[in-house]
């Protein structure tokens, strides 16, 4: 889509917010053309080495095996997607998950984010693959204002459900911050895609220009004539709309021999944090039969719900083709979906240009208060130097005037802070600034912005917010708090499992102060507890292998390999 209506954009123009630099630095142009030289120079080398094989007449020695093996590789690509494929063309397709066929000047983060980013630590599946194809296909057909999506408007106008329709859709309302957004849009997707429906999105206004459309030839954008449209500022628990609400009620049965005469047209579902016992019968297999007989769904969370998919029996064979490795989902999903509008990623490329790339190393920072477990600032900073230094993320300071001798192989690292306050980077920063290092090690701090309070009803907050979380997700290694759905989101994106800075208890840092992730994937803060098999209350993280409980969330469970 472009999240911007139907205005006409300008894919040249910049916008200057707070943090984010306007121009790039000419240290980049320098190296550019010196890395020309370099690669012409290599090209010249390694071309000469079949007539310095021919001339050598004989089997070739190791040394001369290994270059040759060297040039095929820089000539073919490697296949681990390593570094070493100067002479291969980057993979701008992310192993198969894009189309290409989208207009690259459009949207130019699609294709482009392959040239800041490292390789995923997982290829996704030829399956999923296949599946994204097909889903594309189905979208183009009943996506907005096509034939027969104008049908089912009729249809929804009846207020029946109909058997058989070609069509039929899941619709995304969004509720919470910018980071819970993202995770429910994926486990929307994800549930459209195993049922067969087609996925469309609620636009308000502060989601209008974020990301592009993520389907070739077509838009997942809700059109603003939606009959339906007025009544989701009434959506909440107990309305009269949830299916929770019709099953209390018995307004509608969940027995599987319900007919889809006498279910309505649409239904909503309420699946936020505040869910209640009824309305988490979302999740069980007959009544997932039921609702497959409704052509329209409307969902509203600020949940990844994801993990509860995998406990449903009916989609066990599905999900097991589409991700192998359990702990992708989102990884592979946030980037077949997610690509930043050219204004965002010109914010993004800028600042990272400016102050990111020439260092060795990058180091996320992503912090996050909660009210629920307060912490004094030096208490939590504390806590997030305690990390770092004992998980050797970072070295240490030293009084010493003098640099260790180890300084003369000078190597550089630079850490990059997401948070709403500054003072934790300008305390770290002084920290770095202020005294040498242990290792002779330069530290740099950067935080692109510092809003003090969150906004997710302001546009230019919400275009900051997805600028920082793909920042986050360019860096070699990621620090994030706990609870916190921003940082959830930047480790997926990344393909990192991060340490997560756990929460305070009773106002005191806690020991260890972070642990190391056990997968990539988000958390599913409130994941429902009644096994509607066996007709009573479980445990969801002891069911099976590959869901387990959170390290930052009691009672939570994610996904892990």
């Amino acid at each position: 889509m472009d999240l911007k209506r139907s205005r006409s954009y300008q894919p040249s123009v910049d916008i200057e917010m707070e943090g984010f630099p306007l121009v790039e630095t000419k240290k980049k142009d320098r190296h550019l053309r010196a890395g020309r030289i370099q690669v012409a120079l290599l090209f010249a080398f390694l071309l000469t080495l079949p007539l310095l094989c021919i001339l050598y007449r004989g089997s070739l020695s190791p040394s001369q095996a290994w270059l040759q093996e060297f040039r095929l590789r820089l000539i073919k690509g490697s296949e681990d997607g390593s570094s070493v494929t100067l002479a291969a063309s980057k993979d701008r397709l992310l192993g198969g998950l894009l189309s290409p066929d989208f207009d690259t000047q459009s949207c130019l983060s699609r294709y482009d984010v392959s040239s800041y980013r490292k390789a995923s630590p997982s290829s996704p599946s030829s399956y999923l693959l296949a599946r994204l194809r097909r889903y594309e296909s189905l979208h183009k057909r009943c996506g907005p204002n096509t034939l027969l999506y104008n049908q089912s408007i009729e249809q929804l106008k009846t207020n029946h459900s109909v058997a058989n329709m070609e069509c039929n859709y899941v619709v995304w309302t969004p509720f919470n911050g910018l980071g819970n957004r993202m995770l429910t849009i994926v486990s929307a997707f994800l549930y459209a895609l195993l049922t067969n429906r087609v996925l469309l999105i609620h636009v308000t206004d502060d989601l209008v220009d974020l990301f592009c459309e993520p389907f070739p030839g077509t838009s997942w954008v809700l059109p603003s004539d939606f009959i339906l449209m007025k009544d989701f500022s009434n959506l909440h628990l107990g309305s009269p709309q949830s299916y929770g609400s019709m099953l209390k009620n018995k307004v509608i049965s969940n027995h599987v021999n319900a007919t889809t005469g006498s279910l309505p047209a649409s239904v909503y579902l309420h699946l936020e944090h505040d869910y209640q016992h009824f309305d988490r019968l979302f999740f069980c297999e007959n009544d997932q039969l039921v609702l497959e007989k409704v052509n329209w769904l409307v969902l509203q969370s600020d949940i990844y719900f994801v993990p509860s998919l995998f406990l449903m029996p009916q989609h066990k064979d599905e999900l097991e083709q589409l991700f192998p490795a359990k702990d992708t989902v989102f990884h592979h999903l946030g980037r077949y979906l997610f690509h930043p509008t050219n204004s965002i990623w010109g914010m993004v490329t800028r600042y990272y240009n400016s102050y990111l790339a020439e260092a060795e190393e990058r180091i996320g920072l992503q912090i996050r208060i909660f009210s629920r477990t307060p912490i004094s600032f030096d208490g939590f900073f504390d806590q997030i130097v305690s990390c770092f230094l004992k998980e050797n993320l970072l070295p240490n300071i030293t009084l010493q005037e003098q640099l260790p001798s180890s300084a003369n192989m000078v190597r550089s690292k630079a850490v990059l802070v997401t948070s709403l306050y500054s003072k934790y980077s300008e305390k770290m920063k002084s920290m770095y600034y202020e005294h040498p290092t242990t290792t002779g090690e330069v530290i740099s701090i950067y935080q692109p912005t510092h809003e003090e309070e969150q906004h997710t009803e302001q546009q230019s907050h919400n275009q900051k917010a997805l600028a920082e979380i793909y920042l986050l997700s360019l860096c070699d290694v990621l620090v994030t708090s706990a609870w916190s759905t921003f940082g959830y989101v930047g480790q997926s994106l990344a393909g990192l499992k991060p340490w997560i800075l756990l929460s305070p208890q009773h106002e005191k840092a806690p020991s260890p102060p972070c642990l190391r992730a056990m997968s990539m994937e988000p958390c599913f803060h409130t994941p429902p507890n009644f096994d509607c098999r066996a007709n009573k209350y479980v445990d969801m993280g002891d069911l099976v292998r590959h869901v387990r409980h959170c390290e930052d969330v009691y009672g939570g469970v994610k996904l892990v390999d």
